[in-house]
């Protein structure tokens, strides 16, 4: 299965270049998608779950909670690490229907067994605000930058933490991903064709099949089995046939 996850910096434009790999590669897209999936799992609305996990209190896990995360469950008496166990599960079984690329939610480390192509995108402080303003929502439109990188750190800050919850390496490292991708004054689909080309080498070095051709091969192979054991039931019974002549 080839998996492409995207970690990215605030506003550095991290989304759009998933979106784009996804379209480049003709994979399965998840970004949102996995937050309202949350959020009806938890039987929350989507925009709580989402403060939940952007403001939520996950002290108490600091330096167990990667290695209990089985035992969590939406009941917890942390609500935010109940939720980020409901996320968990449903990255698991995105990673197993087929190929696919997944923005944010730590699925380059919660899926890391898998040896999904892992990305980080990041920017200058600048960069970021700049492009943040230009895809302002309703009523942002008129913040300052220190409004905006006040907005950035905090969202990073939250992004950060819940990373390091379940992975060995922080949040941002270089040595957590396979690909880190600077988007300073760069437009984003200006480099999509040069990060889809070296996702392809990586999966071809590391033996990284598309889902379709997983299933294919686990089909070749039953047939292989089944002709095999067709041919052994029949020198069986060949074999039976003289000896039953002879006596």
């Amino acid at each position: 299965m080839r998996i492409i996850t995207i970690g990215r910096q605030f506003g550095s434009g991290g989304r759009e270049l998933g979106k784009r790999l996804a379209d480049w590669f003709g994979f399965e897209y998840y970004d949102r998608e996995i937050l309202e999936e949350v959020a009806k799992r938890a039987n929350m609305n989507v925009d709580y779950a989402e403060r939940m996990l952007l403001n939520g209190s996950f002290h108490g896990y600091t330096l167990t909670y990667g290695r209990t995360f089985e035992s969590v469950t939406s009941v917890s008496p942390y609500p935010s690490a109940g939720i980020l166990s409901v996320q968990r599960s449903i990255l698991k079984e995105i990673g197993e229907k087929g190929d696919c690329v997944i923005v944010g939610r730590s699925a380059n480390a919660i899926l890391a067994s898998q040896k999904p192509f892992r990305v980080f995108v990041y920017a200058d402080i600048h960069s970021r605000i700049e492009r943040c303003r230009s895809r302002a929502e309703s009523g942002e439109e008129n913040l300052s930058d220190r409004a905006y990188e006040k907005k950035i750190k905090k969202i990073d800050r939250a992004r950060a933490s819940r990373h390091n919850l379940v992975s060995s390496y922080k949040w941002g490292d270089p040595l957590g991903y396979d690909l880190c991708v600077n988007t300073t004054g760069v437009e984003i689909k200006s480099i999509v064709g040069s990060v889809a080309e070296y996702a392809t080498h990586y999966f071809e070095n590391n033996g990284i099949l598309s889902g379709k051709d997983e299933s294919a091969n686990e089909n070749e192979s039953a047939s292989e089995n089944a002709s095999t054991s067709t041919n052994a039931n029949a020198s069986e019974n060949e074999s039976a046939g003289k000896d039953a002549s002879e006596s």
